[in-house]
This record gives C-alpha cells, sequence and structure tokens, in this order.
C-alpha cells in the first residue's frame, strides 16, 4: 500500500513539473529585427489549443498570431500578421526564458527574440 502512495506521488510531482515547463504563459520580449538589427520590446501570451499553441506577439500597435508546435523544451511557431508572415524558433534555456530566431515568409536573414516569465 506504501509503495502505490509513494509510486503515485512520485507521478503527480513528474507530470505537474512537466506541466510547469511547457511554453504556456505570458512574457515579456526583447528581440532584434532581421537584416537592421533593430531592438523592439513588447509581450508574447502563449495558449494551449489541443495538440497545438497559440502565440500571439504585441509590439507596439502591431499583433502577430501563430500556430506551434513543441514541448518543454523548444517551440516552433509559423505567424501571421496582415499579408506578413514567417517561421520563428525557439528554445528553453535553465534560466526559464525562451530564446529564439525568426524569419519572414522569403526572408534570407533572422531575428532574434527572448521571452522572460511574467
Amino acid at each position: 500500500m506504501m509503495t502505490r502512495i509513494i509510486a503515485a506521488a512520485g507521478a503527480v510531482l513528474l507530470l505537474a513539473g512537466a506541466a510547469l515547463a511547457d511554453p504556456v504563459g505570458r512574457y515579456t520580449l526583447r528581440g532584434t529585427n532581421p537584416g537592421d538589427g533593430k531592438f523592439y520590446v513588447g509581450e508574447v501570451t502563449v495558449s494551449r489549443t489541443g495538440d497545438t499553441y497559440r502565440v500571439i506577439w504585441n509590439i507596439g500597435s502591431d499583433t502577430y498570431t501563430g500556430t506551434g508546435i513543441g514541448s518543454d523544451d523548444f517551440l516552433a511557431v509559423s505567424y501571421r500578421s496582415g499579408n506578413e508572415s514567417g517561421l520563428a524558433l525557439y528554445g528553453r534555456k535553465s534560466d526559464g526564458k525562451w530564446h529564439g530566431i525568426w524569419t519572414y515568409a522569403g526572408g534570407r536573414q533572422i531575428g532574434t527574440d527572448v521571452w522572460t516569465p511574467r
């Protein structure tokens, strides 16, 4: 009986750790644009939508909406804003921040993003 309780408690802790590590949440954003390296700041919200994620970037007066796939450690997102679209790739570092690179569709250079949990 005690072995079952300990095993169940361990399983709950493992599941809770995985749930806390996925990218769902709100973040402050700092990044640089491809090409000119112009700096920008904003906010990002990530929510789960079944097996995928919905990612919304708010940067100044612009909103970008994306669909992502990934895990506790990485996230790949295709995004769109008006006629612009692109791809972004992120990896979670040990400090809990998500570091990424991105480009516009047809782009030849990459920009960078760092998401800091709020």
